[in-house]
């Protein structure tokens, strides 16, 4: 299975932020998709970076509530590891635990075309589990 699957099924649809945008523009979106991570993106269409809730309660922690006044690019990560729809969905799930983080953007030709997060990826093994367990059952009741 691949990423492409996931795709297929939750869509390609990414909520981008500006990186001239302030981080309390940032969280409010955040909190308004009911999302936990934004592609930075100028056009949207290409990935500068990527902010997290967790880089923006970082930036609170260190600077108080003045630091919701600064451009998300200062905030955000700026080296994205990133991936394909071609991506084996294993490959995803050892990317993200191995690097601690939860969204994962799709690029290819060097443009945005989806987002898979930590979340996408266990409802898709969850699904894949019950299928093959569904599977056990009905070959058990057949032999």
């Amino acid at each position: 299975m691949t990423v492409a699957r996931i795709l297929a099924q939750k869509g390609r649809t990414v909520v981008t932020v500006q990186p001239h945008r302030t981080l309390a523009e940032a969280a409010a979106l955040l909190a308004e998709k009911g999302i936990g991570a934004l592609v930075v993106s100028d056009a949207g269409s290409t990935v500068l970076g990527i902010l997290s809730e967790r880089d923006i309660i970082r930036a609170v922690a260190r600077g108080g509530a003045a630091a919701l006044e600064a451009p998300v690019s200062r905030h955000m990560t700026g080296r994205v590891v990133s991936c394909t729809r071609g991506t084996a969905i294993e490959e995803i799930m050892a990317l993200m635990t191995d690097g601690r983080f939860r969204h994962v953007p799709v690029v290819e030709d060097g443009l945005l075309v989806g987002l898979v997060s930590i979340g996408d990826v266990v409802k898709h093994r969850i699904a894949s589990v019950e299928a093959e367990q569904q599977a056990l059952r009905e070959y058990i009741a057949t032999a």
